[in-house]
C-alpha cells in the first residue's frame, strides 16, 4: 500500500513555520519528532495513540515525548494520502492550548482556498 507524505503547511510567501519551529528544538527532540513524522507517513489515518490522536473537528495531533520534553505537531489529511502538518508547539499545560487548535483549522481553511482557486487557474 502507498506511503502518506507529510507535507508542511506553507505562508504566502513561501516559508514553512513548523520547518522554522522543528530548526529551534534541541538535536535529540528534533530528531524525535522526525522519526515521528516518519512513523506517521506509515501509518497515516491508522495511526492511534500514543503516536497520533484526533482532537477536533479534523484536526490531529501527533505526539512526541523525549527526556521530558513534549512537543505537539498538529495536523489534517487530504486528497492524495497527504497529511498537512500546520503547527507545532512545545507543551507545557495538560491541555492542547486553544489558540493552538484554531491555529491549525485557519491554517487548513487556507490552505484549501490556495488550493482551489490553483485549480480553478488551471
Amino acid at each position: 500500500m502507498e506511503k502518506f507524505r507529510a507535507m508542511f503547511y506553507r505562508e504566502e510567501d513561501g516559508t514553512k513555520p513548523l520547518g522554522v519551529f522543528i530548526k529551534s528544538l534541541r538535536k535529540e527532540l528534533k530528531a524525535k519528532v522526525v522519526a515521528d513524522l516518519h512513523l506517521l507517513e506509515e501509518f497515516g489515518n491508522l495511526a492511534r495513540e500514543p503516536l497520533s490522536k484526533e482532537l477536533e473537528d479534523g484536526i490531529f495531533e501527533l505526539r512526541t515525548e523525549e527526556s521530558g520534553d513534549i512537543v505537539r505537531i498538529l495536523y489534517f489529511f487530504d486528497k492524495g494520502r497527504i497529511i498537512l502538518c500546520t503547527n507545532g508547539f512545545v507543551k507545557k499545560q495538560q491541555k492542547t492550548p486553544r489558540g493552538e487548535i484554531e491555529l491549525a483549522k485557519q491554517r487548513r481553511k487556507l490552505y484549501h482556498a490556495r488550493k482551489e482557486a490553483k485549480n480553478e487557474k488551471e
